[in-house]
């Protein structure tokens, strides 16, 4: 056994913010190698890795798709209104 228990909360508290950092390439090679070892041993974290990448993965693809322009323009016109509504001061406070 490692001398990590897996899914020892307090020690895990500890990666969760640098899984996030590894996981957008914002640390550095040593402290990648330092995770990377706490994943190999707790799979909680591994868990919480894999979730985090796909997350983040299926977020970035949904952020290229440009919404069709039929959508686009009824959300410029929903806005137009509510501006209206607003400077109108047609909101009823009710």
């Amino acid at each position: 056994m490692s001398t990590h228990e897996h899914g020892d909360k307090d020690e895990c508290v500890d990666y969760i913010e640098r899984i996030v950092y590894m996981i957008d390439n914002e640390l550095d090679q040593a402290d990648c190698a330092v995770v990377e070892m706490h994943l190999r041993e707790c799979g909680p974290c591994l868990e919480r890795y894999d979730l985090q990448r796909a997350v983040k993965q299926l977020v970035a693809r949904s952020c290229a798709e440009a919404a069709p322009e039929s959508l686009r323009d009824r959300v410029r016109l929903q806005l137009r209104e509510v501006r209206i509504q607003i400077t109108e001061g047609g909101s009823d406070p009710a």
